[in-house]
This record gives structure tokens, C-alpha cells and sequence, in this order.
């Protein structure tokens, strides 16, 4: 198997590396997270790279790339512990450009694509707990078109939201709806997350709703699939920056005049720490490569990659958390940030216990990852 990148997706990532560099730094997302926890500014900017269509066909406006591009692309976002859910575009952008009708995919592929508009995944309820197939939210037939009655919790910068994509019940299975925000019987409630970020709870009142498919839960599942190995891919990146900084600490913070980094029993640690990261870069690969797989094969594949990657980003977080002291856990220091986004990755689209529960559910005779 060929794990080189090709030029294209080589050229990308530098792209997006030197934009977290120079227009994304420490002090620009501090002021962000002040003010709310997303930026309309910057996800002008990702529009202005073409991020936001990566997903989207060419002849609807996007760049039409695939899982690769989307993984190369998170992980140097997570580099820079962006706020912004790009990830929501991904997942809008595949979603709607397979199951919406033609008039739907014109009107909002090209805007997605553009920046224009952010179409987020609110799917969560409060007694789910992460199960896909749970869902109290109704859907009624009006007329020629639909009304939808439902909460969803932590909708990922669901107030600044321009439409949403719902499951909800209709004639006693799961269906996808497309809602926006600005529709009678919408109100979004949001708040700041742990990371940083924004989220909300979002309830619809018999809100109009747009059918996108009556097979809502083979839609959900790959929607969340694509989430999934978009965050293996930005904690990757995130694991990536927590050790840098951590080795960086450890070579300039002295104790009995000499730099902590020549302890060898730190040094064992740092290298655990290593070897957890590059176990995680792995198994994003493994999901990447996995998301376009017979959706019982990819389903396997990422509950597999993200129970190893919220192992992973435990022991990352908690070890530099414990090489630094202190300081690592205080809001001026970039490492605490690091810590508080691994922390929250770890539980979005499920936790690690939960995926343990699918990856032991879905064991065949032969449990290995490549039976």
C-alpha cells in the first residue's frame, strides 16, 4: 500500500500549513473564543481556500476530492487548534450532493462550497448516547412538504448555523431533513463548548422541512463516518502540536541546572507519547482510506480507528499535561488549549468506551483489522 502523498495533495496541505501559520495564531483564536467561539471572518477564509467544497462535485462548485484530501486537510487544522467546524461542511457537502434532489443540491452545494452558507449535522438527543438509531425527533407530511418537531443537543455552532440536517422519525422509520435555521419554529439557544468552540441546542416547533431521503439512517451512519475520520485526522494534528510543545518545555525548563529533557525517565515517557502518536496517525489513515469501504466494512473500520484514537489523545493530553506541571493546564499557555481540545475530541461522535461497545458488537469469527 502507497502511503505517499501526491503533489496535489501535498500542495494542499502546505496551503492550509501556511494559512494556520500565518493567519491563525495563538492570540487570533484566543480573541475568538472570547467572542463566542466562531468566526464568520474565518470561515470566509476557509471558504477563500476551497476547503469548504472539498466534498462538493465540480459541476456544483467544489473541488470534488475525497477522504484523503478531507484528512490531509484536518490534520494541519488541528495543528492550529481551529475553532471553525469544517468538518460539518464535509459532511454536509457528501450528504447532500447524494441523496438531495436537484433543486436542493443547486441552491445549497454552490453556497456551501463558496462560505456562503454552513449546513451543520444535528443529529445528538439527550437520551442517544451516541446510538444513531435513537431518535424521538417527528416528522409529519403537509401537503407537498414536511414539518418536523424535535431537540437536538450540541449542534456545532448551531445559532451561527445556516441550515441544518435532521433525522427525524416518519412513518415509523428514520428520514433526513434539511432545515433552515431562519424557518418559522427554529430557535437555537448556543453556548461556548469545553474546547473553545460553540455549540447549541437547537429545537424545531413544527419547522418546514425539506426531505433529502426516507433512508435516513444509511445516510446518518455515513454522514458520522465522515465526521469520524475528519476528527481522527484533526486529533492526529492536535497530537502532533501537544508533543512538540511538550519536548520544546522540556528542553528549556532547567531543574538541578540542567535541562528536564536529559532525565531519562522523562525521555522513556516523551517516546510513549511518540509512539501513542504515530499509532493514531495510522489508524487515521486506516479510516480515510476506509470511508468509501460497504458501509458494514466502514462502519467497523471507524469505530476501530476512533476507539484508538481516544486512547491515544488520553495518554497524549495527560502526559503533557504532567511533563509541563503547572503550567500546563493554565489559559495562557497554548498546552492547556491542546489538552481541552484533545479532551473534547475524544467524546465527539462518541466516546472511546462507546466504540469499544461497536468494535466488540461488530467481531466476525476473525477479528482482525484486515479480515
Amino acid at each position: 500500500m502507497d502511503f505517499n502523498f501526491s503533489d496535489d495533495q501535498q500542495q494542499l496541505r502546505d496551503a492550509v500549513a501556511k494559512w494556520v501559520e500565518k493567519g491563525y495564531g495563538f492570540e487570533r483564536r484566543r480573541g475568538i473564543e472570547a467572542a463566542g467561539g466562531f468566526s464568520r471572518e474565518t470561515w470566509d477564509e476557509l471558504a477563500e481556500l476551497g476547503l469548504g467544497g472539498l466534498y462538493i462535485p465540480e459541476d456544483e462548485g467544489g473541488l470534488g476530492m475525497g477522504p484523503v484530501e478531507g484528512m490531509v486537510v484536518m490534520e494541519e487544522l488541528g495543528r492550529g487548534i481551529v475553532l471553525e467546524p469544517l468538518a460539518q461542511s464535509f459532511i454536509a457537502g457528501a450528504l447532500l450532493a447524494g441523496h438531495a434532489d436537484a433543486d436542493t443540491k443547486d441552491s445549497w452545494l454552490p453556497r456551501i462550497a463558496g462560505g456562503q452558507a454552513l449546513v451543520v449535522l444535528a443529529y445528538q438527543e439527550r437520551k442517544a448516547r451516541y446510538r444513531l438509531d435513537v431518535c424521538e425527533a417527528k416528522a409529519q407530511k403537509a401537503g407537498d412538504s414536511f414539518t418536523l418537531h424535535g431537540t437536538k443537543s450540541l449542534v456545532p455552532a448551531g445559532d451561527e448555523a445556516d441550515a441544518f440536517l435532521v433525522p427525524a422519525q416518519l412513518d415509523g422509520k428514520i428520514a433526513l431533513f434539511l432545515v433552515e435555521r431562519a424557518a418559522d419554529g427554529v430557535a437555537a439557544r448556543g453556548y461556548g463548548t469545553q474546547d473553545g468552540s460553540r455549540a447549541a441546542e437547537v429545537v424545531f416547533d413544527g419547522a418546514a422541512a425539506t426531505l433529502l431521503t426516507r433512508d435516513g439512517l444509511a445516510a446518518l451512519e455515513h454522514g458520522v463516518d465522515i465526521g469520524i475520520a475528519s476528527t481522527c485526522a484533526e486529533a492526529v494534528g492536535v497530537m502532533d502540536q501537544t508533543l512538540a510543545v511538550t519536548v520544546d518545555y522540556m528542553n528549556t525548563r532547567k531543574q538541578f541546572g540542567v535541562a528536564i529533557a536529559s532525565f531519562q525517565a522523562l525521555r522513556h515517557r516523551v517516546a510513549d507519547m511518540k509512539m501513542q502518536v504515530e499509532l493514531a496517525r495510522s489508524m487515521s489513515y486506516y479510516a480515510s482510506l476506509k470511508l468509501n469501504a460497504p458501509a458494514a466494512e466502514r462502519r467497523q473500520a471507524m469505530a476501530r480507528a476512533k476507539y484508538q484514537l481516544g486512547v491515544s489523545m488520553r495518554f497524549v493530553g495527560q502526559q503533557s499535561v504532567q511533563l509541563h506541571g503547572g503550567i500546563g493546564v493554565t489559559d495562557e499557555y497554548i498546552g492547556s488549549h491542546y489538552f481541552r481540545k484533545l479532551t473534547q475530541l475524544e467524546m465527539t461522535f462518541g466516546d472511546s468506551l462507546h466504540h469499544l461497545g461497536e468494535v466488540s458488537a461488530r467481531m466476525q469469527d476473525t477479528a482482525g483489522v484486515f479480515a
